[in-house]
This record gives structure tokens, sequence and C-alpha cells, in this order.
């Protein structure tokens, strides 16, 4: 390995999920007390234990460029936790630290505090998933009152309860730095929205608040809205998987009608149903700043989605309207089709999940004809099948907006994949497209393939889990040759074996613009990625290549790796 003393331009280095041990960090630790370039470290997801953690800290206290460091899901402990505190203390560069998924309990939080209260670089703090809470949890946010860095703290995924949100809201009542405060899937229930909502009424820097998960149902809503009635800062808030109901929903109505400044709101699988939907109609009439609304998994029905869309006829600043999963059918799609013809302001609509079928799909392309606004549209497991991928195929002929476009999980099989290949030859605004899992075999990976010898627009195309086999593979390498756009290519899962990866190590010889190609999960051997090495080493432009769960030896692996120029990365992760 090339010691990091010795690389003069490194800024930035990942080695995320390595196995890597004590004895590793320990060669890592030792290269950064004399480096003076790398700025980012991370370390996440290996196995270097407190011993790791110790040798680390101990790197630290000579480094003096890196800024950012990231060891979480490192089995560091609570002496792991106590060494990098100690090494902390009087480091005057790292400004953010990822500590998340540690085991770091009660003692090791304490020694965090400690140095908290003398550390005034560090900016971003990250404890998720820790199992933090009582007395440590009280240590750390009494240092935190006072701070006068830190702007973003995550402390999710802990013990937090109605005690230890009293003790935060106390930071928010003295703290004037902090901007962002994660606290997903604690349990604070509505005592501790109360005591929150006490806080942020006052609080003038809170800008991003996350309580997704906290057991907070419609009373402790009514607290955290009558706060707002006073916050003018707090622009993001998140309460999915909460209770709120629609008696919940009807609280934020009520407060957001007249709110200023609030502009993303998160109700993800908070039980609203189609009267809860009937109040957020209101707020999207009434309110003139809210420009994400996430209403995914509620079950609000046709009922629910006619009651949004009476809600955006009116509407000028909502962009991103999130209704997956809420079982509006092709009735529901026909109600938000309607608005899409008049509304001028909506970008992204995710309708993922929602059994809209071939009628859906008919209603929505016809709005798409003269809509000019919309440029992300997400119709993810449905079924409209291949003749609504027909009525998608033809407004993709006129549209000149959509950019984005995902069908995965439609089953629109080969014939619906023609139908929208034939229109992409000639559509200049599509860049992305996801048509994965639908059931497209060689046939229809020919259809696709045409497309990429002839569009000049799509950067990306995922096929995931198709059935393309070698033969489709082949058709596709064909396609690459002379296409000039495409730099992410998605092939996982679609038995493609030693013969596919010849083909499209063939294509690769000849395509200079792809960048990412992922052929995981499929049954390429070692023949196979001998092929794929030697055009890896001839290509200039390819840096990622997946190739994880294939039947790939140890040997011809290490032949890949040599076959890895300077500056090009072989990844085994998704």
């Amino acid at each position: 390995m090339l010691p990091l003393s010795d690389v003069e331009k490194l800024t930035t280095l990942n080695i995320d999920s390595n196995q890597i041990r004590a004895a590793e960090a320990q060669h890592l630790a030792n290269a950064l007390r004399h480096n003076t370039t790398l700025t980012t470290l991370n370390f996440e997801h290996n196995e270097i234990g407190e011993v790791g953690a110790k040798y680390l800290a101990d790197g630290l206290q000579k480094n003096t460029t890196l800024t950012t460091l990231s060891i979480g899901w490192s089995e560091i402990g609570d002496i792991g936790a106590q060494h990098l505190a100690s090494a902390l203390r009087n480091d005057t560069t790292l400004t953010t630290l990822n500590l998340d998924g540690n085991q770091i309990r009660d003692v090791g939080a304490q020694h965090l505090a400690h140095t908290l209260r003398n550390n005034m670089t560090l900016t971003t703090l990250n404890l998720d998933g820790n199992g933090i809470g009582g007395l440590a949890a009280e240590h750390l946010t009494n240092a935190l009152r006072n701070h006068t860095t830190l702007t973003t703290f995550n402390f999710g995924n802990n013990d937090i309860g109605p005690i230890e949100a009293q003790h935060i809201a106390n930071i928010l009542r003295n703290n004037t730095t902090l901007v962002t405060l994660e606290l997903e899937w604690n349990k604070i229930g509505d005592v501790g929205a109360h005591h929150l909502a006490n806080a942020l009424r006052n609080n003038m820097t809170l800008t991003t608040l996350n309580l997704q998960g906290n057991q907070i149902g419609a009373v402790g809503i009514q607290y955290l809205v009558d706060a707002l009635r006073d916050n003018t800062t707090l622009t993001t808030l998140n309460l999915a998987f909460n209770l709120l109901e629609d008696v919940g929903a009807q609280h934020l109505a009520d407060a957001l009608r007249d709110n200023t400044t609030l502009t993303t709101l998160d109700l993800t699988c908070d039980d609203i149903g189609a009267v809860g939907a009937q109040h957020i109609e209101v707020v999207l009439r009434t309110n003139t700043t809210l420009t994400t609304l996430n209403v995914d998994g509620n079950e609000i029905g046709d009922v629910g989605a006619q009651h949004l869309a009476d809600g955006l006829r009116d509407n000028t600043t909502l962009t991103t309207l999130n209704v997956e999963w809420n079982q509006i059918g092709d009735v529901g799609a026909k109600h938000l089709a309607d608005v899409l013809r008049t509304n001028t302001t909506l970008i992204t609509l995710n309708l993922r999940r929602n059994q809209i079928g071939v009628i859906g799909a008919q209603h929505l392309a016809d709005a798409l004809q003269n809509n000019t606004t919309l440029t992300t549209l997400n119709l993810e497991w449905n079924q409209i099948g291949a003749v609504g991928a027909q009525h998608l195929a033809d407004i993709l002929g006129t549209n000149m907006t959509i950019t984005t476009l995902n069908l995965q999980r439609n089953e629109i099989k080969d014939v619906g994949a023609q139908r929208i290949a034939n229109t992409l030859r000639n559509n200049t605004t599509l860049k992305i497209l996801y048509l994965d899992r639908n059931e497209i075999r060689a046939v229809g990976a020919q259809h696709v393939a045409y497309v990429l010898s002839t569009n000049t627009t799509l950067t990306t195309l995922n096929l995931d889990g198709n059935e393309i086999g070698d033969v489709g593979a082949q058709y596709i390498a064909d396609g690459l040759r002379n296409n000039t756009t495409l730099t992410k290519l998605n092939l996982e899962d679609n038995r493609i074996g030693d013969v596919g990866a010849q083909h499209l190590a063939d294509g690769l010889q000849d395509n200079t613009t792809l960048t990412i190609l992922n052929l995981q999960r499929n049954e390429i051997r070692d023949v196979g990625a001998q092929h794929l090495a030697d055009a890896f080493r001839n290509n200039t432009t390819l840096t990622t290549l997946y190739l994880e769960w294939n039947k790939i030896g140890d040997v011809v692996a290490r032949v890949f790796n040599s076959a890895c120029k300077v500056g090009k990365q072989r990844t085994d992760d998704t």
C-alpha cells in the first residue's frame, strides 16, 4: 500500500467496508501523523475496535489537515470513544466527526461531552445508533448548551425519552449556532414534544428538525404546531412514522395556514387517511412557502388524492409531491392528472406503488402532453403494462420537460420496452430512465440498444433485474459502441455469463463516455472477468465497475485488480 505520507495531492480517502482491523488502522494512523494534504477520511463499517480507535486518536494528535473523520459502525465502544475524545480536546482542524453505530454508551458519551466543552472547531457530530440515554445524554446536552461552533447534531436511534428531550430543549433555548437537529427513532412522545415546542418558540437558529418515529400523537403535534406560529426560522420538519392520524393533520393544517418559513414537511406513514388529506388540502390552498410535501404510506386512497389535487389547483409554490404507496388507483391518478394540465410549479411527482393501471397511465400521459414544468415522474411498482407504457411513450414524443422517468416493476415486458425505445430515438430531453424488473428479455434489450446508438441525451439507464442474458448483453454492447452520452448503465441481475461479459468488454473498447457499469448478481466467471479486466485496462473513461455476487475466483480477481490504473477504482459494494 502506498503510504499516505508519500501521497502529495490526495485529499479524500474512502475505505468504507474493507474489513480493516486494528493492525491496518495502526498503519493508517502512522501515515496521518505526517500527511499534510488529506482532509477527509471515511473509515466506516470496519472492525478497528477500541485498539484501532486509539491508534487513530494518536495519529490525529499530530495531524493538522484532517477536517472530516467518519468511523461509524467500527466497534470502537466506550474506550475507543474515550481515546478519540482525548485527542480532540486540543484539535483545531477537525470539523466533522461521524461516530454512528459504535456501541458508545454512558461512559464514552461522558468523555465526548467533556471534550465538547473545550473543542471549538467541531461543527458536525453524528452519534446516531449508539444507545445513549439517561445521564450520558444529560452530560452531552449540557456541554452543547453554550457551544459556539456546532451546527449539526445527530442524536437519532438512541435511548432518548421525555426527560432527555427536556435536556435537548435546554440546548435550543441557549445555543445560537445549531441549525440541524436529528432525533429520529427515539421515544420522546407527546411530553418530549411539549418540551421541544416550548424551546422552539424563541429559538432563532434551528432550520431542520427530524422527529421521525418518536411516538408523537395528536397532542404532541398540537404542542409543536403552536410553537410554529411563533417560530420564524424552521424550514424543514420531519414527522414521519408518528401517530398523527386525522386529528394531528388538522392541527398541522391550522398552524401552517399562516406559516411563512416552513418549506419541507414529511408526513410519511402517519395514518392520516382521506380526512387528513382534506386538512392538507387547506394547507396547499393557503400556504405560500411549502415547496416539498411527503405523504407516503398513508392510505389516503382516491378520495384523498382528490383532496390533494383540489389543493394544488391554486397552489403556486409546491415543487415536489410524494404520494407513494397510498392506494390511489386509476381514479386518484385521474384527479392528479387533471391538476397537471394547469399546474405550473410542480417539478417532481412520486406515484410509486399506487395500483395505477393502464387507464391511470393514460390519464397521466394525456395531462403531460401540455405540461411544461414536471421534470421527474416516478411510477415504479404500479401495473401499467405494455399498453400503459405505450401511452407514456406517446407523450415522450411531444413533452419537452420530462428528464427522469421511473417505470420499474410495471410488467411492461419486451413490447413495452419497444414502445418506449421507439419514442426515445428522437427524444431530446429524457436523461434518466429506469426500466428495472420489467420482465424484459433479449428482444426488449435489442430495442433499447438501438436507442443507445441514436439517442444523444440519455445519461443513465437502469435495466436491473430483467433477463436479457448473453444475447441481450450483446445488443447493449453494440449500442454502446456508438453512444456518446450514457455515463451510467445498470445491468445487475440479468443472467449475463462469460459470453455476455465478453460482448460488453468489446463494446467498452470503443466507448468513451460510460463511467459506471453495474454487473452485480450475474453469472460471470473467470473467463468473463478476464475479458472485462482487459477492457478496463484500455478504456480511459470507465471509473467504476461493480462485480459483486458473481462467480469470479481469487486468482482472476487479483488479475482484475492489477488492471486498475491510477485514478480508477474497482468497487464491490452497491
